[in-house]
């Protein structure tokens, strides 16, 4: 993937699930300097991203991510020896902490 191919799939990543005309893909994802120089730029990697099906087009020319496309990569530990000492520890650190508590003495 070069970096028009993802500068649209971050664009398109803010407007999930909603269809988005190529005119405004091509205005918003890499800049307005980059639009006035050449407002077709985005057609032909947005073409490109239909053929590996990571858009999908509606029958007024809009585009969208797929859904498979928006999913996230699975989680990979920063280092092997990391990922053996907290197993070795024997706790466990996969829950969530909730930073925004209710107790008065956070907001202090």
């Amino acid at each position: 993937m070069d970096a028009d191919e993802r500068d649209i799939c971050n664009y398109l990543k803010s407007w999930p699930g909603q269809f988005v005309s190529a005119r405004e893909i091509a205005r918003r994802a890499s800049g307005k300097f980059r639009f006035r120089q050449d407002p077709d730029w985005a057609s032909i990697p947005i073409g490109r991203l239909v053929e590996r099906n990571i858009l999908e087009s509606d029958s007024t020319g809009h585009y969208r991510l797929i859904r498979e496309a928006l999913k996230e990569k699975p989680k990979k530990w920063v280092s092997p020896a990391i990922r053996t000492i907290l197993k070795e520890s024997g706790k466990d650190f996969g829950k969530e902490i909730d930073l925004q508590g209710d107790d008065e003495r956070d907001l202090i």
